[in-house]
């Protein structure tokens, strides 16, 4: 079965352009002009990975990331102009898998597109052997990719379960940012750091919001994060 892929910018040329790349490689490519558009395809077909630009009149490339999150895990490679650490931290914050500055090479982002593919696929592959971990107020399903608090399902970005998964699975150590972008983005990410911080704020966020009474991850200073395992308030 041939790789789907959906294209989403506003701009006809940078459309064209990126269905010519993709249909060397082999892939299937379908486009949309407007975030409208594209969430409309997402409900209809199984993506294997959404190529979205951020600069677009009707919605922005942010907005539509954060709605597809909403039904998909599939993965994001964000393709824009606007190159500020800024921005880059502020996409793969709201779940985007990957960041591409334009004008970019073909080969580069025929690579990326591969790597999402493996992690994507990787994922779904070996989250089945991993067994459930329960805490107070707190249950992860990794075969799921389930977060239930108060036995309630608690929507996460692909990345924000990854996150959060990985340091409740290695609860006895802490981690620093450094080694949490490596595991869960990746050799090949070369991006700030500090996106694992909004991450974490957003998981804490989402977690107070679903009434978990206490704070899921620590921060440990001068180090990182790590799992807050005995469910202390902090």
């Amino acid at each position: 079965m041939k790789i789907q892929v959906l294209v989403v910018d506003d701009e006809w040329n940078m459309r064209n352009l990126l269905r010519i790349y993709l249909m060397k490689e082999g892939f299937e490519v379908k486009e949309a002009s407007t975030g409208y558009e594209a969430l409309s395809l997402v409900k209809q077909h199984n993506f294997d990975v959404i190529l979205l630009d951020i600069m677009m009149p009707d919605m922005d490339g942010w907005t539509v990331c954060k709605k597809i999150r909403e039904q998909s895990q599939v993965p994001v490679l964000i393709l824009t102009a606007r190159s500020e650490t800024k921005d880059k931290v502020h996409g793969l914050g709201i779940g985007a898998d990957d960041y591409l500055t334009k004008p970019f090479e073909s080969d580069e982002l025929i690579a990326r597109v591969y790597s999402l593919i493996r992690r994507y696929t990787f994922a779904k592959l070996s989250a089945p052997q991993e067994k459930k971990l329960h805490y107070p107020e707190l249950s992860i399903h990794p075969d799921g990719r389930e977060v239930l608090i108060h036995d309630q399902p608690v929507e996460f970005t692909q990345k924000e379960f990854d996150l959060l998964l990985t340091l409740a699975q290695n609860s006895h150590r802490a981690f620093s940012r450094e080694e949490l972008v490596e595991t869960i983005w990746g050799h090949d990410y070369h991006g700030e750091s500090r996106v694992i911080d909004t991450h974490v704020k957003n998981i804490r966020e989402k977690a107070t919001k679903a009434g978990l009474s206490y704070n899921p991850l620590h921060t440990v200073w001068g180090i990182g994060y790590k799992f807050n395992l005995a469910g202390e308030l902090l």
